[in-house]
């Protein structure tokens, strides 16, 4: 018997297009190991697995590289005397098997049927080196088939345009479902306040507009058709103490409703869903995180929770729902439902689509997605991410929620430039909205951790909306700014008075100017002065708030709370600086700037670059943010203070601390997220991480040199890891392959199912050569059994001297689960995803504890 044959694998660049030959151990074998032998820790059980999800298929390569993959049971040759075959056929001539098996060493055989679909298991990455492989390979063979008939022609054909129209779909439906939220939220909300007995279905402003009225502003209560609770119930002694009581009421059942659905039905439809859809981007399997069920309470969620006037947002949730929809059209193509990483670039694109319906930013939808959730985004991504951004904007568009022909509540649109010395606020904006951000997750975090502990179960959390939905009705209703939805009242700060707005904040003196200069720097009057001091009060109301609403049981966004505290504050600076610019506008400094003709400070730009400020500061987005913004204004004249603000935000915010809300609550939930952004400065080496260390019992590996069915079954009962490295032998430790848990389950299933002649000492070999299987035959003396292509000869693997920072980019960029570590050949250890999260950890003084998923 020989050591080497001719071999099997893949070779070439990160797409491992070409194939080649060479020189390497075949044959596997491996006594039993020893009791209390490990991979690592329980940490190098993570990435050694698949991860699962219902799209996923089938084969399994034979690890980490994802360079050899595997010919599943159904396709093993088995080889024995007697002879054995899986399939149940008849045994035929060796020559003729020989043959028929040399004819296929050389092929590539990714079988859909061969793994399954649920081949990575949950709360599990995925392998992207080998599902960009398989799909690699078969899109070569898509190629070779399209010149032999029609048929492989029109499979070309259907796999090319698959892509453009998944997207497609995913933005109808992002914006159709957009759509039918945005009008039943406000419906509901302004259920809280009143009824249109002339049309119940139409909101206040809707009704206003079908009695012919003047479009009411934030302010107004009341209009030809509108009617309060107290008016509709007949109450006029006590109609404040009766209104504020229903406000009260609806707003504690329609948040109960919310929290009853999300806690009983569908406990991932809570929350804002960006942070986990930003964790499945990046490879992680959360199995029904983007089902049906949790779209569907998702929608029917965020309209109770926003009806309820509770201290959160849609926009964030939307960016859930439009995953949700691209995961739900993925199982129409199998194309994207059998490989993971390929569904991700559908996900992407839906994360687009949602972030274009949420604010009617197309652009600002795809550089959302790239910049803050999506982990793996090429340039063919982009583009479809930039289709399904379209579509889902043309789409709601065309259904016009908010019956304005704007795709947002808030558009605004200002006529006046902005001067040189008004930079000094907008910087100090940004400062505030900064430090705003900063205090605001660290609070956050800690109640969220605190929720955590004490009441995070049914009916605990149920209670705990309640009660802050209860507090929220309190104290929102005799604030006018907080007691209406936060979307209209933002769309007012941004908003410039004119002559036909009558609200407190455009109580200005009128008849001191020229009627052809009205509203150009004039002084404020009471209501003026009185509107600032609610907009300070709803400021804090609202910033208070939404530290305990957003992480409660009901699906809560943090983009509206969020532009509403920067707003309030933002009008707050800009109506001082208006006054400040009138009262000295006489002075040597204003004259250079401002014209006596024109506006010379504009308060709602203030507030529209306060917004973006705090949003900012939270987040730590900037380039998606200020386009997102510019889009909201439709122009461009505005664009350096916002990129000055937003800037300005982010420097303060990671001074303060370095990660924004949503890596702050993938932290917390222990997810292996490894941040593709940050940076890997300290000097460890591989050896310093891999496990086992010192102390450990050694590494649980299976030996080439004696492998039996026997074997095999006892690794997989004593122990509980993903995969195993592959030895030439225990003595020298010499680095042979890769197998994995699933693969070995799979065949070991196979064989039990079969009718043939094999024991628990059976040899076990892992054969792709013809001639090392008939050289085999005459060596072995009882039954055997070949497996083909099931080990992976060629595992990632690195020498222990490697600096961890090679090694962490390595993660990053290629999407590996594990790596092996060897010193001249020789089998050292294992370094797996959790590992490096959990060293990461360690260096920046963290408990490494926190990683808890594979």
């Amino acid at each position: 018997m020989t050591d080497s044959s001719d071999h099997l694998t893949l070779h070439g660049d990160e797409n491992y297009g070409s194939v080649r030959q060479h020189r390497s151990p075949l044959l596997l074998g491996g006594g039993r190991p020893a009791s209390g032998t490990i991979n690592a820790d329980d940490s190098d059980v993570d990435m050694l697995s698949g991860g699962g999800s219902p799209s996923e298929n089938e084969e399994e390569n034979g690890g980490a590289g994802g360079m050899s993959h595997r010919r599943m049971a159904k396709n093993a040759l088995a080889v024995s005397h007697p002879v054995v075959h899986f399939d149940g056929s008849i045994p035929e001539p060796i020559e003729r098997r020989m043959s028929r098996q040399s004819q296929r060493s050389y092929g590539l055989d990714f079988n859909s049927k061969d793994g399954g679909k649920k081949y990575y298991d949950d709360f599990h990455t995925i392998d992207w080196v080998r599902d960009r492989t398989r799909d690699r390979l078969r899109h070569k063979r898509l190629e070779k088939d399209k010149f032999l008939s029609w048929r492989g022609w029109s499979k070309k054909f259907w796999d090319a345009g698959s892509g453009w129209l998944i997207v497609f779909l995913v933005g109808v439906s992002s914006g159709l479902v957009a759509g039918v939220v945005d009008v039943a939220a406000e419906w509901m909300s302004d259920l809280k306040e009143g009824w249109c007995p002339a049309a119940g279905y139409y909101n206040r402003e809707a009704c206003c507009w079908l009695s012919n009225d003047t479009l009411v502003d934030v302010e107004s209560q009341h209009c030809g058709l509108w009617r309060v609770w107290s008016q509709v119930a007949g109450i006029s002694a006590s109609s404040y103490v009766f209104d504020f009581f229903i406000y009260v009421l609806l707003a504690v059942v329609f948040a109960g409703l919310a929290g009853l659905f999300v806690s009983t039905l569908a406990p991932y439809a809570a929350g804002s869903g960006i942070p986990e859809v930003k964790t499945i981007l990046s490879g992680f399997i959360i199995r029904g995180y983007l089902g049906a069920w949790t779209l569907l309470v998702k929608s029917v969620g965020m309209v109770l929770a926003v009806g309820a006037g509770l201290s959160l947002g849609k926009e964030g949730p939307l960016v859930h729902v439009a995953c949700c929809c691209g995961n739900l059209f993925t199982r129409i193509f199998p194309k994207y439902y059998t490989n993971e990483a390929k569904k991700r670039e559908v996900l992407s694109a839906a994360a687009a689509a949602g972030v274009s319906v949420a604010f009617g930013a197309p652009v600002g939808g795809v550089l959302f997605s790239l910049e803050e959730v999506s982990y793996y985004f090429p340039h063919k991504v982009m583009w479809r991410a930039f289709f399904a951004a379209l579509t889902a904007a043309f789409t709601l568009q065309l259904m016009n929620p908010y019956f304005s022909g704007h795709l947002v509540l808030f558009y605004a649109n200002y006529d006046h430039q902005w001067h040189l010395f008004e930079f000094v606020p907008f910087m100090l904006l940004g400062v505030f909205g900064g430090l705003y951000g900063a205090l605001f997750i660290k609070l956050n975090i800690h109640w969220t951790k605190l929720r955590r502990k004490k009441f995070s179960r049914f009916p605990l959390a149920l209670i705990e909306v309640l009660v802050v939905a209860l507090l929220t009705g309190l104290i929102s209703f005799p604030n006018i700014y907080t007691r209406i939805n936060a979307s209209e009242v933002i769309r007012t700060l941004f908003s410039q008075c004119g002559p036909e707005d009558n609200n407190k904040l455009c109580d200005y003196n009128l008849t001191s100017v020229d009627p052809s200069e009205l509203y150009h720097d004039t002084k404020a009057n009471s209501g003026v002065t009185s509107a600032v001091w609610l907009l300070l009060a709803a400021m804090v109301a609202k910033a208070i708030l939404t530290v305990f609403t957003f992480g409660m049981k009901v699906p809560a966004g943090l983009f509206i709370p969020s532009m509403f505290v920067g707003a309030c504050m933002g009008r707050v600076v800009g109506i001082g600086m208006e006054q400040l610019a009138y009262t000295a506008r006489e002075s040597a400094f204003f004259e250079l700037f401002c014209s006596p003709k024109e506006t010379c400070v504009t308060p709602g730009l203030y507030a529209m670059i306060g917004a973006a400020a705090t949003l900012g500061g939270v987040t730590r987005m900037t380039v998606s943010l200020v386009v997102i913004m510019f889009e909201l204004t439709g122009g461009l004249t505005y664009i350096v203070p916002i990129m000055v603000a937003v800037m300005i935000s982010k420097w303060v915010g990671d001074a303060l601390g370095k990660d924004g809300i949503y890596d702050a609550h993938i932290h917390l939930c222990g997810y292996p997220f490894l941040d593709s952004k940050a940076e890997f400065t300290h000097n460890s080496l591989a050896c310093d991480v891999m496990r086992p260390r010192k102390n450990d019992p050694p590494l649980s590996t299976v030996d080439l040199s004696c492998c039996t069915i026997g074997n095999l079954e006892h690794i997989l009962s004593e122990t509980d890891y993903r995969g195993f490295p592959c030895v030439l032998s225990r003595e020298s430790q010499l680095l042979a392959g890769f197998l994995t848990r699933r693969d070995i389950e799979t065949v070991l299933d196979q064989v039990r199912r079969s009718n043939e002649p094999i024991s628990e000492d059976s040899r076990v070999f892992f054969i792709d050569s013809a001639r090392r299987v008939e050289q085999q035959l005459s060596d072995s003396t009882g039954a055997s059994v070949n497996f083909r292509g099931l080990m992976d000869p060629s595992p990632f693997q690195i020498a222990d001297e490697t600096p961890m920072e090679t090694v962490v980019e390595m993660f990053r960029k290629m999407g590996l689960r594990q790596v092996l570590i060897s010193h001249q050949g020789r089998l050292l250890g294992i370094i797996t995803k959790k590992d490096i999260l959990r060293h990461i950890a360690e260096v920046e003084h963290q408990d490494p504890r926190q990683i808890r998923f594979h």
